[in-house]
């Protein structure tokens, strides 16, 4: 399962569009699925569920937006949702990312400094559906910039890929390891009949009972589970269950267990927390008499049905997995924003070219001192 890398749900935002005549750009990246009932008019025109520009008529030049990630990372394919948009789609589009320390504002976005790449070249759409591309660079993204050709209506964008944290944040805090913006994410689930077992790693607090995971009634004597890969290998501290908004239908009891391995076919699976009832509509905070044994993979059990809104396991990385976890985002940070994050740092030119030629690293032999820090982590 890739996440949506754009969502809302991890922060993602369209910071600017170079027009939005009838259709707000923020609209871009709403949670739902697009709707549209025909006759209603504002007075801008038809009200549309989408971003929509106005006619061009021959004028040179394309429309665009630019979309901050929630969650930065590796983009495997995007979704033009053109969806309820049948005369008036773009015939075209193309779709650059780029990677910036911090938070650009639009002007560097759009300025000189901002190294924009292809990762989708001008390609046909077509109206009233899903355009799906598939995004071959392998670089870790923060920004991206749709561009439509000429104008038109786009209902909705996907960036579905692979979180790819800055482990800089972690050093000296304990994290939640589980967590989508983190890059955790639930790998299995035994049933998602009411709703998805996905929505259980969301970074945010379930406003409705339809934000929380919910199964069906079960008619049998066994009971469900939800199986979440952690951000990285790391030790557990503390344990939240929360089941708000669940009053008559949350799970009547836990239990967590463990994995230690990478591999789906081989986890051998150790108790974290024992099997424990929780209340209807409250968040549990269950703090671990010791810190758990390093894991990789943690398992809810849930007895014998029902629903829980969020799941939190906070801990701390494993040294290993720290090393791994700063490796994997250096390697993967495009060349600028690589250079940017050293000449800050005070690296030497010939030191940082030297870095930048060496990647993708797969040691500390002979890398600077502030890079040894950023990729072993700050004690």
């Amino acid at each position: 399962m890739k996440l949506d890398l754009a969502s809302r749900w991890l922060g993602g935002s369209v910071l600017a569009a170079s027009d939005e005549s009838f259709g707000f750009k923020e609209t871009l990246l709403v949670p739902a699925a697009p709707d549209f009932t025909p006759g209603r008019y504002d007075h801008r025109g038809e009200i549309v569920d989408g971003w929509e520009t106005r006619r061009r008529r021959g004028e040179p030049g394309h429309d665009w937006a630019i979309v901050r990630l929630g969650a930065p990372g590796v983009i495997d394919e995007i979704d033009v949702d053109t969806r309820f948009f049948t005369g008036n789609y773009p015939p075209a589009c193309r779709i650059e990312a780029c990677g910036m320390e911090g938070y650009p504002r639009v002007a560097e976005l759009t300025g000189p400094e901002a190294e924009w790449a292809e990762i989708v070249p001008l390609s046909p759409l077509r109206g009233d559906g899903h355009n799906l591309f598939a995004v071959a660079d392998r670089r870790r993204f923060t920004h991206i910039r749709l561009s439509i050709h000429p104008d038109g209506g786009i209902a909705r964008l996907r960036v579905r890929g692979e979180v790819v944290p800055d482990p800089r944040h972690w050093d000296g805090l304990t994290v939640d390891l589980a967590c989508q913006e983190q890059g955790g994410l639930v790998v299995d689930s035994s049933d998602s009949f009411y709703s998805s077992a996905e929505l259980l790693n969301r970074p945010d607090r379930a406003r409705t009972m339809g934000e929380g995971w919910e199964t069906s009634r079960r008619r049998d004597p066994g009971h469900d589970f939800a199986v979440i890969r952690l951000a990285a290998t790391g030790r557990l501290r503390q344990i939240e269950i929360d089941t708000s908004h669940f009053k008559y239908n949350a799970s009547a009891e836990v239990e967590l267990s463990g994995a230690a391995s990478t591999e789906p076919r081989d986890l051998d699976w150790f108790p974290v927390l024992p099997r424990t009832p929780v209340t209807p509509d409250t968040r549990h905070l269950f703090t671990l008499p010791t810190t758990s044994a390093p894991l990789t993979t943690v398992r809810i059990d849930a007895f014998p049905d029902g629903g829980i809104s969020r799941v939190r396991l906070v801990g701390t990385p494993e040294p290993a997995a720290r090393l791994r976890a700063g490796l994997h985002w250096f390697n993967a940070l495009p060349a600028s924003q690589a250079a940017h994050c050293l000449a800050v740092a005070g690296v030497p030119e010939p030191d940082l070219a030297r870095v930048l030629a060496a990647r993708p690293l797969t040691s500390l032999e002979a890398v600077p001192e502030i890079l040894t820090t950023w990729l072993t982590g700050r004690l």
